[in-house]
Formats: C-alpha cells, sequence, structure tokens
C-alpha cells in the first residue's frame, strides 16, 4: 500500500497555518505572559527575554499546536519554567527591583487628573504590598488575582496540587489584608 504523499503547496500551506496560529498566539498571551514574569524575575528586560524564550520553544514545537487542549495554561507552565530556569542560573538575584514599570499601567478612562493619581498611587502601593508577601505566595496570588487563572490553572502551571494552591492563596490575601489594614491605621 502506498502512502500518500504530500504535495510542496499543502505543506507551504500547513506552515502558513502553523505560522497564523503562532501569531496569534503572540499578540493574545505576549503581555499575560510578560506579566507572570515580570512578576518573578522583577526585571523589565528579563521579563521580556523570558516571553521571547517562550515563543521560540513554541516556535519549536509548533506542529503540536493542535493538540493543546487550553493555550493559555500552556504557555503560562512553559513561561513559568523560562523563568524558574533563568532563576536558577542567576541563583541569587535580588527580588527589590522597582514595580514602578507596572505601577504606571493603570486604566484612565473617564477618570479626572487627581482620580487618575490616586489611582496610580494605590496601585503602587498595593504592588509594593504584593512585593512584601513571601515568593510562593506571591506566585499564586499574581497568577490568581491578576492573570484571573483558577486553582486547578496555577497547579497545571506550578506544578503543584491544587490544594497546596489554594493553602498559598488563602495565605497570602490574609496577609494582604493585614497589609493594606495596617496602612489604612496608619494615615
Amino acid at each position: 500500500m502506498k502512502i500518500p504523499e504530500i504535495s510542496v503547496h499543502d505543506r507551504l500551506r500547513q506552515h502558513a497555518d502553523e505560522d497564523e496560529a503562532l501569531a496569534a498566539l503572540v499578540s493574545q498571551y505576549a503581555s499575560i505572559l510578560y506579566r507572570v514574569a515580570f512578576s518573578v524575575l522583577r526585571n523589565p528586560a528579563d521579563a521580556e527575554d523570558a516571553v521571547q524564550e517562550t515563543f521560540l520553544r513554541v516556535l519549536r514545537h509548533r506542529h503540536k499546536l493542535g493538540e493543546v487542549r487550553d493555550n493559555r495554561v500552556w504557555l503560562i507552565r512553559i513561561v513559568w519554567n523560562v523563568v524558574l530556569d533563568r532563576k536558577r542560573r542567576a541563583k541569587t538575584r535580588p527580588e527589590t527591583d522597582d514595580v514602578a514599570e507596572l505601577a504606571r499601567v493603570l486604566p484612565a478612562d473617564g477618570l479626572s487628573a487627581e482620580q487618575t493619581a490616586a489611582a496610580a498611587q494605590y496601585h503602587a502601593h498595593v504592588l509594593a504590598c504584593v512585593e512584601q508577601l513571601p515568593a510562593k505566595e506571591r506566585e499564586v496570588l499574581v497568577l490568581s488575582a491578576f492573570e484571573e487563572l483558577s486553582s486547578v490553572e496555577i497547579a497545571s502551571a506550578l506544578g503543584t496540587t491544587e490544594s497546596s494552591v489554594r493553602s498559598r492563596l488563602f495565605r497570602a490575601r490574609n496577609r494582604m489584608a493585614e497589609l493594606l489594614n495596617h496602612t489604612r491605621s496608619m494615615r
């Protein structure tokens, strides 16, 4: 029995379809992946590099794009692994980099200049409180609150159990409430 050959035209069409799928992934998920990478690396350039490495890995395995059930979780898992690899290589890097870049990204539709300034200040304060959380708690809080992943998706992305994610998230939320209440009482 002879296996039918795939024509050059069909192969080119297949590559074009894969390229379109990859371009769609980049436009849809690049900012989410950047935020995840930045939440761990604390450096804009390193986070951008991690996102690029993520999409290079996807490019190398683009023929498998059709097999992926949840692109968002799959890509977050890849960027998470890239980030952890970078952290392992760097070993000890201080986690006190400035979050001013994230603080500047605020919706300003319909807000007065005072309201925009107050919102930016509060946003920066919340991010500073997030910075004070232990790393494991900060990771799940960022993935849950900022990236809106479910406990199941976070567990999959981090390679841990759902109960561990829920426990860390509970501790992170309680600690955030303490930090935010503490600063309110100081005003």
